[in-house]
């Protein structure tokens, strides 16, 4: 059994039902990516994974256990969740910000240890973010902050990690840069991380298990070689594509269909075959 599941998860906002009897098991040790269309329920279920949402019906379990039974301190010390575009606090420095992830590990008897040192000193050094430690958050670039955010949920020394879109507003640089230090903190740490994103070609190259939402509904999981195909990207997605294997990685590659050209009298794009 995976460390974290749903079962029968349904999920709601006030009298609007997001997700509908989800199961999912987290692969442990691995990077599953969560994609789906707009308003599909991905962040909402991410939000439900770190018991930032009480479930409508069914459960989330951690180690068997149902969230809402396990106290606030011990799911701190084993699920890291990054929200989308975290806001930090005016003129906070990146030293500051990144021994925030100790917090659940400190006691009114024990403020600060040789422990929690050693982790921020750690989480700063594989994020490359230890030469902007007196920097302010708010004077860095896009891709220097979202490194800093990750440094504090690595500071936390979680198993699990939940990043609900961390490359939103980021240049494709930047988004790669962030993708593939989720993907190296993965490989040296077997930490199980779980992604929220919206662009398929990427959660295609980084996962390792890929889940594809529609509707507040899982329509498909598993590697994605099995499944990004054109016909689950036409029933997610609503889009005719091509797809091709990734010429670097060789993982699926999604080409869309040709894009409207004035020389069709009819209305209706070109589609490769």
């Amino acid at each position: 059994m995976s460390k974290l599941v749903a079962r029968e998860l349904t999920l709601a906002y006030e009298d609007r039902t997001v997700v509908h009897g989800l199961d999912l098991d987290i692969p442990d040790g691995r990077v599953s990516v969560i994609v789906g269309p707009n308003a599909c329920g991905k962040s909402t279920t991410l939000r439900a994974l770190g018991r930032l949402l009480k479930p409508r019906g069914g459960s989330v379990l951690l180690d068997g256990t149902e969230l809402a039974r396990i106290p606030t301190r011990r799911i701190a010390r084993s699920i890291g969740l990054l929200p989308q575009s975290p806001v930090a606090p005016e003129a906070i420095t990146v030293a500051d910000l990144v021994s925030r992830g100790r917090q659940p590990y400190q006691h009114w008897w024990q403020q600060w240890s040789d422990e929690d040192e050693r982790a921020v000193t750690e989480a700063m050094a594989r994020t490359d973010v230890t030469a902007l430690a007196d920097r302010p958050v708010d004077e860095l670039s896009g891709g220097q902050r979202q490194r800093v955010w990750i440094a504090m949920a690595l500071a936390q020394e979680t198993e699990l990690l939940l990043l609900d879109e961390p490359t939103t507003f980021l240049d494709i640089s930047h988004q790669v840069e962030v993708l593939d230090l989720v993907r190296r903190l993965n490989h040296e740490q077997g930490r199980t991380v779980v992604i929220v994103l919206h662009d398929l070609n990427q959660a295609a190259r980084y996962a390792d298990h890929l889940v594809a939402m529609k509707a507040g509904r899982i329509v498909a999981e598993g590697a994605p070689a099995k499944v990004v195909t054109r016909e689950l990207v036409r029933e997610v997605f609503g889009l005719e594509s091509v797809v091709i294997p990734d010429p670097v990685t060789g993982s699926p590659l999604v080409v869309p269909g040709a894009p409207y050209s004035p020389e069709r009298t009819d209305g209706r794009a070109v589609h490769s075959r």
